[in-house]
């Protein structure tokens, strides 16, 4: 009878430490699960904070020389980098705010009257009679233009309102990534120590030399894109505001998003090239054409120069993963997939000499 059970206890031993082992691992992964989902709404603003900690340590570094103490120099960091956001979007804020308080102040005084249309403006072809109108109808009788257009003014609200809060909390959001990047800081050396040790564990021997690659690849894209892109926009910037172009402070911010979306700026400046032809004499709107192709051109020079500098990674890698990563999450994965796939061609190189040796 024993003889006849002992062909059986190696699977029922196999079977047992199967079970056992996919229990550990399944409650392994539950607790994985229930981590992540109580600091994911903490991973966004921690990563920020690592990347802005990452860029900003040679700044804060040189504070320190002056404060001789690590914490003073981060916390005067943070200081001036969140005052240098409220403040902006504080005057963008009453300058949106101002002038539709005006507005309405005008409305309800009685005193705003809208003139009627030309008679050009109906011969407009396809638009100009609907055009015509709406206009003559407004001119006479505002409420009723109003209730025809009441869809388009609540979604119009609607859009304006969800701008507003999602600029609202894109502030709050940078203040509370600076914080923690202010903590990061002020501990760098234990910081990096902890990472090199992850990443050493994880890797091998080659864990430190990714904790200073990915380090490196966060301030070549920093420099590559955001740099570049923030210093063709004072390029273009000077001209828009020399030549008095209407709401030169909006296209300046146009330009810099397309400049670290990686869209080519002429997008925006050629409009403004065709209206400056059409608004100033020929001689000054040659001048300020001349100066802004040079300077939305500028990108195609200071790349190169500043994209991937000091790193044995090619440049394209780098800008492969930039895009990519900000096409995939955003503009966050500027920086991690530009650090993603610079790891990746590290490794893929360390592969292909072990294997050649």
């Amino acid at each position: 009878m024993n003889n006849e059970l002992r062909p059986t206890d190696p699977d029922k031993q196999f079977v047992s430490n199967m079970v056992e082992s996919a229990l550990k691992v399944g409650g392994i992964f539950l607790l994985l699960s229930w981590s992540y989902s109580l600091v994911q709404p903490f991973v966004v603003p921690i990563v920020w904070g690592a990347i802005i900690a990452v860029a900003a340590m040679p700044l804060v570094r040189w504070l320190e020389k002056y404060t001789k103490r690590r914490g003073l120099a981060a916390t005067l960091f943070v200081l001036v980098a969140i005052t240098a956001i409220v403040m902006p979007v504080g005057s963008l804020l009453l300058s949106l705010t101002d002038p539709f308080k005006a507005a309405m102040d005008t409305v309800q005084s009685g005193n705003f009257t809208i003139p009627g249309p030309s008679e050009r403006i109906a011969e407009i072809p396809l638009v100009g009679e609907p055009i015509s109108q709406f206009w003559t109808l407004a001119s006479t009788n505002l409420e009723a233009a109003m209730l025809k257009i009441k869809p388009q003014i609540i979604a119009a609200a609607t859009t304006f309102v969800s701008l507003v809060t999602g600029g609202l909390g894109s502030v709050a959001l940078s203040i509370f990534s600076l914080a923690v990047a202010g903590g990061f800081m002020a501990h760098g050396e234990s910081m990096d120590r902890g990472c090199k040790s992850v990443l050493t564990r994880l890797l091998g021997e080659s864990g430190e030399e990714m904790v200073e690659l990915g380090a490196a690849t966060i301030r070549s894209v920093l420099l590559g894109v955001v740099g570049v892109a923030l210093i063709q926009t004072i390029l273009i910037g000077i001209g828009l505001f020399v030549a008095s172009i209407p709401l030169a402070g909006l296209w300046c911010i146009v330009i810099l998003v397309f400049g670290i979306a990686q869209l080519p700026a002429t997008l925006v400046t050629l409009p403004i090239i065709i209206y400056a032809f059409s608004a100033m004499e020929s001689t000054p709107a040659m001048i300020f054409s001349i100066w802004t192709v040079i300077a939305g051109l500028s990108d195609n020079a200071l790349k190169p120069l500043l994209m991937g500098r000091g790193l044995e990674i090619p440049m394209l890698v780098i800008l492969i993963g930039a895009i990519g990563g900000m096409l995939a999450i955003g503009l966050v994965g500027l920086f991690i997939g530009a650090v993603v796939l610079a790891v990746w061609y590290k490794l893929f190189q360390a592969w292909m000499a072990q294997d050649v040796a």
